[in-house]
């Protein structure tokens, strides 16, 4: 598939960039740690110019988490658990991603761009939820800019060493991961406390 990606950039160019992380945001499992340094790779050759890949980035998430926000808002249920298994998307990565939001709400989708595996199917949640589309769309994007940036900006610099962040990236993502579990084990134990009758 690696191979396959890249040669579709390489012919496609910006246009590759925006369908590949358009697909990538609609829960179809293309990696974006592979789509955007590549890309950022290829305009460090010239091939492309940097803003222009960032903007391809950002705007194929927004328009792939779209899809999926849509289709989790308007579609059934039985839709929607077709469209899971058309793209392949596990029933623990629905449950991880409805809980998530269910315990975030808006702010969830702001958060969940920078992080693996949540990033990607948090939309189907926030569309069953009926969360607005206009904050959907503004988060998502506010979210999506800096793990796109970020990407293509390593790829670039990195030069033919592009590959080397998919790495760096999983490590980095991971621990953003973790620290995004112990916060929600300290809100969630801050509100016990809360929640506890006070001393006689």
């Amino acid at each position: 598939m690696s191979h396959a990606i890249m040669s579709f950039l390489q012919a496609s160019g910006y246009l590759g960039v925006l369908i590949t992380m358009a697909l990538e945001s609609a829960c179809v499992p293309l990696p974006s740690e592979l789509i955007m340094p590549f890309a950022g790779y290829l305009a460090g050759l010239g091939h492309l110019q940097f803003w222009g890949v960032v903007a391809c980035g950002t705007l194929g998430n927004v328009l792939g988490a779209s899809i999926a926000y849509s289709i989790g808002r308007y579609g059934s249920m039985l839709a929607i658990m077709r469209y899971a298994r058309l793209t392949r998307l596990s029933e623990s990565h629905l449950q991880l991603a409805h809980r998530w939001f269910a315990g975030r709400g808006q702010s969830a989708i702001l958060v969940a761009r920078m992080l693996p595996i949540v990033r990607t199917f948090i939309s189907l949640p926030a569309g069953v939820s009926r969360m607005p589309a206009r904050p959907f769309v503004a988060y998502t994007l506010i979210g999506s800019f800096p793990w796109v940036y970020m990407l293509t900006y390593a790829g670039s610099f990195l030069g033919r060493r592009w590959f080397a962040i998919t790495h760096e990236i999983h490590a980095f993502t991971f621990g953003l991961l973790a620290f995004a579990a112990l916060w929600a084990i300290l809100s969630l134990s801050r509100r016990f406390v809360k929640s506890l009758p006070p001393n006689s």
